[in-house]
């Protein structure tokens, strides 16, 4: 197999053109009462981040937030274990130490990747399912920037370019979602890159343009009062009155 041609340069340039943020709402301060207080694209609890090896070599020569991810249970270890040379796990030192420059793709794009249909085509933003009753940002994809959507597509465009294994992967993950919603009898939204919704058909791959009532709504996100409950039996504090983005 040839080797990736990505270089930590590379990174840097594609972190200068992926800065905008994913709403005009801080959507983090929704889904961290349900996380002990962080988000949950912030904690190894829920997501282990596993980056190319020459973007963690970057954000060494930049900031003291990334560390070399430590596995904590049999889990942990076998991602750590599956690894292949070119890759690390990371862990950065949590959401209260933030610095958005220094964030990693994987960070910048969470809670989607790249959708990429039968033919190879990379035609939206899919969302990662196991997370939707935790991400409060999946159940509210109408409120997701087109700005952030452009700077996402042009993001992932450079890096399929720099390195055939990216898409790779994504080509087989976009195949496992397909398998996965269609055992469940789902559809499976995606955001195209004027920010409309499409809807995948999981059987056939087919796309149509969504309607308002294909937003997807996962509990306890579905309404105020779901969410309110939830967070009461997640001993966390509600977050107070206006969400904006700083």
């Amino acid at each position: 197999m040839a080797k990736s041609k990505v270089t930590a340069a590379d990174f840097a340039r594609l972190y200068d053109g992926f800065n905008a943020a994913v709403s005009r709402f801080d959507c983090g301060r929704k889904c961290a009462p349900l996380n002990g207080g962080e988000p949950v694209c912030c904690s190894t609890q829920n997501a282990v981040p596993v980056v190319h090896t020459v973007e963690f070599d970057l954000l060494k020569s930049r900031t003291d937030l990334w560390t070399r991810f430590k596995p904590y249970d049999y889990a942990t270890r076998q991602i750590v274990d599956e690894l292949t040379s070119d890759c690390t796990a990371i862990q950065c030192s949590g959401a209260r130490h933030c610095e958005r420059d220094n964030r990693t793709i994987a960070c910048r794009g969470f809670p989607f990747y790249p959708y990429i249909t039968r033919e190879r085509e990379f035609v939206g933003l899919g969302t990662y399912w196991v997370f939707e009753d935790r991400c409060w940002m999946m159940s509210n994809l109408d409120l997701v920037d087109v700005a952030y959507i452009e700077e996402f597509y042009a993001t992932y465009e450079k890096l399929f370019a720099l390195d055939a294994s990216e898409h790779r992967t994504y080509v087989d993950f976009s195949a496992a979602a397909r398998r996965v919603f269609s055992r469940w009898k789902r559809e499976i939204p995606v955001l195209g890159r004027d920010g409309r919704l499409r809807i995948v058909t999981p059987s056939t791959g087919e796309l149509r343009l969504g309607k308002r009532s294909d937003y997807p709504k996962a509990s306890p996100f579905r309404n105020e009062r779901e969410y309110r409950a939830a967070v009461a039996e997640a001993g966390g504090e509600l977050p107070k009155a206006g969400l904006k983005a700083a």
